[in-house]
């Protein structure tokens, strides 16, 4: 399976010359020009590595990176952008990028880096790769399943939260925990949001969603998934 990469860079130039260069490299490339549209493509899909520059409009590529990083604390992030400084350089990588490159680059450096990152990315996924349950399966790395209703494409959050059931098989997980896990937010959304994305879930997985088998409700507390 060809690796996914997430490809931000405001300057047309550029970004479709790295574009074209990785795709003939063998990579699948999503290019987007500014720090909006990052976290929008982000959020539906998956990616193995986000090459982000820093200096993008709407969204400044450090805020971009924060986002990324709460959102999927695993994700490798490379930065490669004009702004070399000692002091840039420390905060990108305290900030949680993996590594940076400086412009301009070489392709070739490039390719090493990624190379490099992608290795650490595999192992790292092999804590928790698939997972079945009844007649159903989940593919935490393609963000994908097979369900009663056929092959499915999982979200962001959807992913988040099965892998957070999972990891907690046959244990109660109380609504506030699940919101901090999965939103990170400091201000957590309505605890509905929680119980709009069970819903969501059984109707996926479960043979008949009004009477849940695995994802079952606490009252008072949240959810259990059962298995």
């Amino acid at each position: 399976m060809r690796h996914r990469i997430l490809l931000v860079e405001d300057e047309e130039g550029i970004r479709k010359l790295v574009e074209m260069n990785l795709e003939l490299e063998g990579y699948e490339v999503r290019s987007v020009g500014n720090g909006k549209d990052a976290l929008d493509v982000f959020s539906q899909e998956h990616f193995d590595l986000v090459l982000l520059d820093l200096m993008i409009p709407e969204v400044d590529g450090i805020r971009v990176l924060e986002k990324i990083k709460l959102d999927k604390p695993t994700q490798r992030v490379i930065i490669v952008s004009a702004k070399d400084s000692p002091t840039d350089r420390v905060t990108g990588l305290k900030k949680g990028a993996d590594d940076y490159i400086n412009k301009p680059f070489n392709l070739e450096e490039l390719y090493i880096r990624m190379e490099k990152q992608l290795g650490q990315g595999k192992t790292e996924s092999n804590k928790l790769i698939q997972f079945s349950f009844g007649t159903n399966s989940i593919d935490f790395n393609s963000y994908t399943a097979e369900t009663k209703n056929g092959p499915l494409k999982l979200t962001n959050k959807e992913i988040k939260l099965l892998r957070l059931f999972v990891e907690n098989k046959n244990e109660v997980i109380a609504r506030d925990t699940m919101l901090k896990t999965v939103w990170g937010y400091d201000v957590y959304p309505s605890t509905r949001t929680i119980d709009n994305f069970v819903m969501s879930l059984r109707k996926y997985f479960e043979v008949d969603p009004k009477n849940p088998e695995h994802f079952v409700s606490v009252r008072g507390v949240g959810y259990k998934f059962i298995v």
